[in-house]
């Protein structure tokens, strides 16, 4: 079996549109989240998300690439470039068939669905742009990143809702381990706001109808009633240890573990008692070949809604007994909301920087104590840890759970 470091890191995001800005902001507790300014939401009676901000995809993408893409796939390519950068790799160091993507996304190219649907209504069915197809199909983050780069490896898509970007490193992890690839780009992308995409999640009473962002995204919280939808795009870039060595590349992390099932049991619901959860976590550190006492950091799905964080609370009790009193856990979504199929993505980052810099980031906006949700949050700002080892989860719509085990990088 081979093993598998990152090398690379792309972000953009509602925090910013770099690893470096997004990770900053994130360490200082800043809100990412605010009045929507995409659409007049009053109608869906939503007011807040967490938008991206003075995204400009110039440097990668000419208008004419941009006028063909959906948003969901510029903030892919522009994320998966600043990963390629940051890794120092070349077409000259890698063979193209041994180089793949593996992209999750939720929803695909949900701005485009919504906005050709209506061309067609007000002006009929020729008028429909001839790129909708390769605008809207969630496969086209995956294509449109091999394409740029010349990857000839395998190219897929992870469509597992929220969990999408999760299992897609995971994939894309054991592509590499299993021999299949020598370097593998992954993670997640989404643009989902826009009106039918909070529209939709409005109707499901999914999402916090607050004005006041400061309460909106409170994981833990025992206020909290629902998630704020996030967008933007987490990636990485895999690749197997000697190839990474051979070349002199700068290590950032190590995968060793990945774990995926299905709670099998409701629609959108997780089981109560996270036992599903806890069943892929426990994947995840069997395949590390570590103990749970090994793990000194938690990114949780913590996606503010009242199931959720009471059923990852339970999980992680399963899991760690009564050491999961004295693990830092931290949401990340409470600055960014919930970027749906690319949270896995951002939250990946968030775990290698944790191991990476010795810091934890804060679960900003926790003000009232849930009897149901008692461990460390990291709720009183970012926090000096001193972790070997991190897991990740991402739980989605359809009882999907995918876990991923980070290992701090350190020369031996």
């Amino acid at each position: 079996m081979k093993r598998v470091v990152i090398t690379g890191m792309g972000a953009v995001t509602p925090l910013g549109n770099t690893v470096k800005e997004y990770w900053q902001n994130l360490v200082n507790g800043k809100l990412g989240i605010d009045k929507i300014t995409k659409f007049d939401s009053e109608d869906t009676g939503v007011a807040l998300a967490g938008e991206v901000k003075e995204f400009d995809p110039s440097d990668v993408l000419d208008r004419k690439e941009q006028k063909r893409m959906d948003l969901f796939s510029q903030y892919g390519l522009v994320a998966a470039m600043e990963a390629w950068n940051m890794s120092g790799l070349t077409h000259e160091t890698i063979d193209p068939k041994r180089f793949g993507v593996i992209v999750g996304s939720g929803i695909g190219g949900m701005t485009t669905l919504q906005d050709q649907v209506r061309v067609m209504d007000k002006k009929g069915a020729k008028r429909v742009t001839p790129f909708f197809v390769p605008m809207v199909i969630a496969n086209m983050a995956s294509g449109n990143i091999s394409i740029k780069l010349g990857a000839k490896g395998p190219s897929q898509t992870i469509v597992t809702a929220c969990a999408s970007a999760t299992n897609a490193i995971g994939e894309a992890f054991r592509t590499i381990k299993y021999g299949l690839a020598d370097v593998m780009i992954t993670g997640g992308t989404e643009a989902t706001i826009c009106e039918i995409g909070i529209a939709g999640f409005a109707a499901l009473s999914a999402l916090n109808t607050t004005e006041d962002p400061s309460r909106a995204s409170i994981p833990f919280d025992k206020e909290r009633h629902g998630f704020v939808m996030g967008e933007g795009a987490g990636m990485l870039m895999l690749e197997e240890l000697e190839h990474a060595q051979k070349r002199g590349a700068t290590i950032l992390g190590e995968i060793v573990g990945y774990g995926s099932n299905c709670d099998a049991s409701h629609m959108t619901a997780p089981l109560k008692d996270g036992s599903g959860a806890a069943d892929a976590i426990e994947l995840a550190l069997a395949e590390a070949s570590i103990d749970a006492s090994a793990v000194g950091y938690v990114n949780a799905h913590g996606t503010s809604t009242p199931a959720n964080d009471a059923a990852e609370t339970a999980a992680l009790k399963r899991v760690f007994g009564e050491r999961a009193y004295d693990i830092p856990i931290s949401s990340t979504k409470s600055m960014t909301g919930h970027l749906l199929g690319a949270a896995g993505g951002i939250e990946a980052i968030a775990c290698v920087k944790t191991l990476q810099e010795g810091i934890a980031h804060p679960t900003v906006g926790y003000k009232e104590a849930d009897p149901e949700c008692d461990l460390d949050y990291v709720t009183d700002g970012s926090r000096n840890v001193q972790a070997e080892y991190a897991i990740s989860n991402s739980f989605g719509f359809g009882g999907h759970n995918g876990v991923i085990c980070m290992k701090k990088w350190e020369e031996k």
